[in-house]
């Protein structure tokens, strides 16, 4: 599992409309408001590298009030669950 953390910038009197969008775009787990130079998070979770660009600037940046992204992608992860499992949970193997 290829997780990006995406930080956006969004038009401020659309940010709930953006987020409730975003949070519907397939390969999207989690959508987070935020304060500080970022409007919200969102988590995208997907099982190739290549996949990101569907989701990202596929999707993601073309959210109608989204005016900025910066994305990270994670190279490991530190946590007491297993997370792979958890979020390979309902999907087909091999995908």
């Amino acid at each position: 599992m290829i997780t990006a953390i995406v930080l956006i910038k969004a038009d401020v009197s659309r940010i709930p409309e953006v987020a409730e969008i975003i949070a519907g775009l397939d390969g999207v787990s989690e959508v987070y408001s935020v304060t500080g130079e970022f409007d919200l998070v969102a988590l995208v979770r997907v099982r190739q590298y290549e996949q990101i660009a569907d989701v990202i600037p596929g999707g993601l940046n073309k959210v109608a009030g989204v005016t900025h992204t910066e994305t990270h992608i994670a190279f490991r992860t530190y946590s007491q669950h297993d997370l792979e499992a958890a979020f390979a949970l309902g999907l087909p193997d091999g995908d």
